[in-house]
């Protein structure tokens, strides 16, 4: 016997387009380590990785909760992410302009939430406007102590070194 949907056909297309969003980003994150531990960044490599779980771990939130209130939850179909990223200061500048978006959706979510009358969704959502903003500060740091370290030689060494500390510091 199926479950009684509690979700609109509009909530729900929206929860599966973040579903793929999430999906994307772990998937994005995977593509970092490669590249961090390629150059010998281990520490980057582990907050890498850390974020690409994370972002698993957000995806199965969306998908069960997708299907707990009675909708489909659909498996994402994720495109091969790049494998080019510049140098380091690159590599958080592009995972801070993803985060950015994966907010943006998670606002605009809310929104949605809010106009259809949906409070079970609106106060699902609560936990990810809360871990968007986190997410913005912890990037938004990353970027700002590679820039005050450099990018050289041994600049590169410390920023590893900061990159774990700050992964560490952030759990």
């Amino acid at each position: 016997m199926a479950n009684r949907k509690l979700i609109s056909d509009t909530i729900e297309t929206a929860l599966n387009n973040q579903i793929e969003m999430e999906a994307t980003a772990s998937f994005n994150y995977l593509a970092l380590v490669s590249w961090c531990e390629e150059r010998g960044l281990k520490g980057c490599a582990g907050f890498f990785m850390a974020h690409s779980e994370e972002e698993r771990q957000h995806m199965m939130k969306f998908f069960n909760y997708v299907n707990a209130v009675g909708g489909f939850a659909v498996a994402p179909n994720i495109k091969k992410p790049s494998a080019s990223f510049g140098d380091i200061k690159k590599v958080f500048e592009n995972a801070l302009s993803h985060e950015q978006k994966v907010t943006k959706s998670i606002h605009e979510l809310t929104e949605l939430a809010t106009k259809e009358r949906d409070h079970a969704t609106y106060n699902f959502l609560q936990f990810f406007v809360q871990e968007q903003l986190e997410e913005e500060q912890l990037f938004t740091n990353a970027i700002e102590r590679i820039e005050l370290i450099g990018l050289d030689g041994k600049g590169l060494f410390y920023i590893d070194k900061e990159i774990e500390l700050l992964r560490n510091e952030n759990g």
